[in-house]
C-alpha cells in the first residue's frame, strides 16, 4: 500500500505507479536468460576488414565528416573513481602500517611514475610537512595514501575517474576527459571544423567538470585548430529503480522512504535519446591513451564510423527502393543476403513468405538505430563478449551479453561464454537518426527483459537491487549490430590505480 508521502516521492521523481510495480514484479519474476545461437567470430559474426577494405572504410569517413552529417562523442563519466583505489582503502584501513601485499609494494616502488605525483608531493608538504619521499623514508606511508584518498589532499578517492591526472606531458598532465577532448579532434570534427563532445556526469560533479573545461577547453583548441561544443547531462531521476526487501516489498529507509537506487549505466539510453546528433561515438571515460599511442586508436575509430556510414547508406538504398514500390524479386534476395552477411540478420521463416511480406519484415529490420561495435580478442579481461542470440520473434541477431545473462546450469552456453574468441570493449559507432533524416525514439529499442537483480544491503539490511537493460546490452538489443576486429592495443582501460603504471598510461 502506498502513502502520500510515497505518492509525492514518485511525483518528484518522475516515477508512474505503474512502473514502480513493473519493477516490483520483476523482482517476484526475475529476468529471462537469453537463448543463444553461438559465440560470435571470425566465422561468424565478427568482421575483419582487408586492407583494401579498410582504406575504402577510411575513406568513406573522411567523406562524411566532409558532408552535412552532426558527429558527437558521448562520453559516460559520472562513475566515482572509489573502486579505482579499492586496494589503497583496504590499506589505509588496515592493521599493518606497511606495505603488506604486491599491489601496495609497487604502488610506492613506482610512486614517481603517477601523473599525479607532483599534485600529491604539494598536498603532503602542504598537510605533513614533508615530502612524499620523506614521508616513506619515515614509514608514513598510510599518510601519503591520506592525502591522496580524502579531502585533506587530493580527494581521488570521491572524485569521478574523469578529472584524475592520468597522463604526463612537458606541459603538464591531463585528465581523461582532456584526452577525450584530443580525441574528438581527431576523429569527430565536422568539416566547420565544431567537434562536439558530451559527457554524462553526476549532479555532485558536474561544477568540477564545468571548471576544468573552461580552463582547458581554449588550449586543445588552438593545438588543434578546432571549436569545441561541449556539454553535459546527469542521469534522471525517473530512471532511479525502486530497492527491494527480501519478500519483494519496497525497502524502506529508517524514516520510512522507499528507496531508490540508480538504474546503472543502462539509463543512460534516456540521456543519448535527448542528443541531437547524426553519428555518435561512445567510448568509456577511463579507456584513453597518451598522445604518442593514440594513432591506432584514432585510425580504429574513423574505419568502424567508416563501416557505419558505408552500411547505413546501403541501408537507406534500400528503404527507398521500398517506398519506391518498383523493386523484383531477385533485388529483395540481394536484400535478404545482405542482411544475412552484413548485419547478421538470420530467418529460418522467410523462406515462407510471399514478397509484400518479405518487403513489410525487412523494413522493420532495416529502419531501426544501427551501431558498429569494436570487438578485441579475448585476453581473459572480465565483462561482455559478442554473441548469436535469439530474438523472441525467432530471428538471430548480433547481441553484445554480459554473463550475468547466460544461464550457468546450461553447460553449452557456459562453454560458448568461456570460448568466445572476442571481448568487448565499449567501442561504439552509432547511427540514430532513420533514412529521412529523423531522430529515432531510442526508448523504443531496448529489450525490457534483459535487465539484472543483484544482493545488496543498507544499514545493516539486505535488499535486491534491479539493474535496467545495460547501455549497450539490452538497452540496445533491437538495433542492428555489427562487430568489427579492433587491435588490443585500442583498449587500455584504467580498472586500478596501479594500472596507470602499465606502459600504455606513461
Amino acid at each position: 500500500m502506498l502513502t502520500q508521502q510515497d505518492l509525492d516521492l514518485l511525483k518528484k521523481k518522475g516515477i508512474s505507479e505503474e512502473k514502480l510495480h513493473s519493477q516490483l514484479e520483476s523482482f517476484k519474476t526475475g529476468f529471462p536468460f537469453l537463448k543463444l545461437a553461438g559465440a560470435a567470430s571470425p566465422k561468424h559474426g565478427i568482421t575483419i576488414p582487408t586492407e583494401r577494405e579498410k582504406k575504402s572504410y577510411l575513406k568513406a569517413w573522411e567523406t562524411y565528416l566532409a558532408g552535412e552529417g552532426k558527429v558527437l562523442k558521448f562520453v559516460p563519466a559520472s562513475g566515482a573513481a572509489s573502486r579505482m583505489f579499492k586496494n589503497l582503502f583496504e590499506f589505509l584501513d588496515g592493521a599493518s602500517d606497511t606495505p603488506d601485499n604486491d599491489f601496495i609494494k609497487k604502488f610506492f616502488s613506482q610512486i614517481h611514475n603517477f601523473a599525479f605525483f607532483d599534485e600529491l608531493d604539494a598536498a603532503c608538504q602542504k598537510n605533513e610537512g614533508k615530502s612524499i619521499d620523506e614521508l616513506v623514508a619515515a614509514g608514513c606511508y598510510k599518510a601519503v595514501i591520506d592525502n591522496l584518498l580524502n579531502s585533506k589532499g587530493l580527494n581521488y578517492g570521491k572524485l569521478p575517474k574523469g578529472l584524475l591526472k592520468f597522463h604526463r606531458y612537458p606541459e603538464g598532465p591531463r585528465t581523461p576527459l582532456e584526452e577525450h577532448l584530443v580525441e574528438g579532434a581527431l576523429y569527430a570534427g565536422g568539416k566547420d571544423g565544431k567537434v562536439n563532445v558530451h559527457f554524462t556526469v553526476s549532479p555532485e560533479h558536474r561544477p568540477l567538470f564545468e571548471k576544468l573545461v573552461a580552463e582547458k577547453a581554449k588550449v586543445y583548441e588552438e593545438k588543434f585548430g578546432v571549436k569545441y561544443n561541449i556539454s553535459f547531462s546527469e542521469q534522471k531521476s525517473s530512471t532511479d529503480t525502486v530497492a527491494a526487501t527480501i519478500d519483494n516489498e519496497p525497502f524502506r529507509d529508517e524514516d520510512g522512504t522507499i528507496l531508490f537506487r540508480p538504474g546503472g549505466h543502462g539509463a543512460l539510453i534516456e540521456n543519448l535519446n535527448d542528443l541531437d546528433a547524426d553519428i555518435v561515438f561512445i567510448k568509456n571515460i577511463d579507456n584513453v591513451v597518451p598522445d604518442r599511442l593514440k594513432g591506432e586508436t584514432v585510425t580504429y575509430k574513423k574505419l568502424i564510423a567508416g563501416v557505419l556510414t558505408t552500411l547505413q547508406h546501403k541501408i537507406f538504398e534500400y528503404l527507398n527502393l521500398f517506398e519506391s514500390g518498383e523493386y523484383t524479386h531477385a533485388q529483395l534476395e540481394g536484400i535478404i543476403r545482405f542482411m544475412r552477411d552484413d548485419l547478421g540478420i538470420r530467418n529460418p521463416a522467410l523462406k515462407n513468405l510471399e514478397d509484400a511480406e518479405l518487403v513489410v519484415y525487412m523494413k522493420e529490420k532495416l529502419n531501426r538505430p544501427i551501431r558498429v561495435c569494436g570487438m578485441v580478442k579475448n585476453v581473459g579481461e572480465p565483462g561482455g563478449g559478442p554473441f548469436l542470440a535469439y530474438n523472441d520473434d525467432g530471428t538471430i541477431s548480433l547481441q553484445i551479453l554480459e554473463s550475468s545473462q547466460i544461464d550457468k546450469n546450461n553447460a553449452e552456453y557456459v562453454k560458448m561464454f568461456e570460448s568466445g574468441t572476442h571481448f568487448n570493449p565499449v567501442d561504439l559507432v552509432c547511427g540514430i537518426k532513420d533514412w529521412q533524416g529523423k531522430k529515432f525514439d531510442l526508448t523504443k529499442y531496448v529489450d525490457p527483459k534483459t535487465g539484472f537483480i543483484s544482493s545488496k544491503s543498507k544499514n545493516g539490511k539486505e535488499l535486491k537491487a534491479l539493474e535496467l537493460p545495460g547501455l549497450w546490452n539490452g538497452a540496445m538489443s533491437n538495433w542492428n549490430t555489427i562487430f568489427v576486429e579492433v587491435p588490443l592495443e585500442t583498449f587500455n582501460p584504467v580498472k586500478t590505480v596501479n594500472d596507470l603504471l602499465r606502459e600504455q598510461h606513461q
